[in-house]
């Protein structure tokens, strides 16, 4: 129960977060805020202080910021639709973007935690190891691995296991300057009675980074940056079909995973803090940056959605009707709920079996 407790707080935080960037922007930019609300569905609380409203609702799959002449016209000089084309693209950008800023200081108070980072330089080998013996040396630090960049030892990690054949294209830093493998091979076990595939056997070991305030920043940037493009890396693979839409997960299978982090570190023996909070900042943070980036896509009802058609306005200096946009985002909406549905449905299954 506690787990699931810690869980909404977690997804409550982010979406918070997420609605209070929509909010603080309308309210520098002067706009009216009619409501703000934390939760979707029936009113539980709500209170009325000053012009806005603030709401708690039934379900906490989300929330919202309702703001004066959003999806309709409106002849409140406070209303959003006569605020410049440059102001609304900073309101409807600003959740989005507090997401991504508290993503980071989620890495970064997990880094804080740590007395070392994983660095991607190569400081001791197997013997007979098969990365060594086809071209990798002590002291290589591993820029790139078959054409991606690698910014943190997860990326490195998650190329190695990925692959099918063992053989990678690597490019390195060695003595200073970058040079370009070609076939470094590693050892491919085979597969057990469980597994129908190999895996690949990792046959060196990494150079610690120490903790400092430069070495936090540094890499709780990196592992932004990182998070963020897995994420793109995971919708790509969603739009290929190699990720089916049950692979989705919505706020019961996020609320599911986050529990699942906090139960994973409980044992008999009592609570393994550090281990705790690292996980569950790791994965607040991913869920985070997750969220931002996928607000941010081009799609109907979503903040990417409006983005674009503010960025027609502004190219062809006229506006396009609210209330022609309104019915555009309305349909986005119902298609958006009916995926949470599905996706819910899913979770739901899930937690069942």
């Amino acid at each position: 129960m506690v787990s699931i407790i810690i869980a909404i707080l977690v997804f409550g935080i982010i979406i918070i977060v997420h609605e209070f960037g929509h909010f603080i922007a309308a309210k520098k930019s002067g706009v009216r805020v009619n409501e703000f609300a934390i939760g979707m569905g029936p009113k539980l609380l709500s209170k009325q202080h000053g012009e806005t409203k603030y709401s708690l609702r039934l379900l906490p799959i989300g929330g919202f910021c309702s703001m004066e002449g959003e999806d309709q016209s409106s002849d409140d000089d406070r209303a959003f639709c006569r605020k410049s084309v440059i102001k609304r693209i900073i309101i409807v950008a600003a959740g989005a973007l507090m997401n991504l800023i508290l993503g980071f200081i989620f890495i970064v108070i997990m880094n804080s935690m740590a007395d070392t980072y994983a660095s991607t330089t190569i400081s001791w080998f197997e013997e007979n190891a098969a990365s060594q013996q086809s071209g990798l040396q002590v002291g290589d630090r591993v820029v790139n691995v078959n054409g991606m960049h690698i910014f943190t030892d997860t990326d490195f990690a998650y190329q190695l296991q990925s692959d099918k054949d063992g053989v990678f294209d690597m490019t390195v830093i060695r003595d200073g300057e970058k040079k370009n493998l070609k076939d470094i091979e590693f050892t491919m076990s085979k597969p057990d009675k469980d597994k129908s595939t190999s895996s690949l056997h990792i046959d060196f070991k990494v150079e610690p980074i120490e903790r400092s305030f430069k070495s936090i920043v540094s890499q709780s940037w990196r592992r932004s940056i990182s998070y963020a493009r897995l994420i793109w890396i995971s919708l790509g693979d969603l739009l290929t079909g190699q990720y089916k839409i049950n692979d989705l997960s919505g706020p019961v299978g996020i609320v599911s995973a986050i529990s699942g982090v906090v139960s994973n570190e409980t044992t008999e023996t009592g609570v393994n803090w550090l281990e705790l909070f690292q996980n569950l900042f790791s994965m607040a943070a991913l869920i985070s940056i997750n969220v931002g980036i996928f607000n941010l896509l081009p799609l109907p009802a979503l903040d990417g959605g409006r983005l674009i058609f503010l960025i027609v306005e502004g190219i062809r200096k006229k506006p396009v009707s609210p209330e022609k946009e309104g019915v555009v985002h309305f349909i986005g909406l119902a298609l958006l709920m009916m995926l949470m549905l599905y996706v819910t449905f899913n979770d739901v299954i899930k937690l069942i079996n």
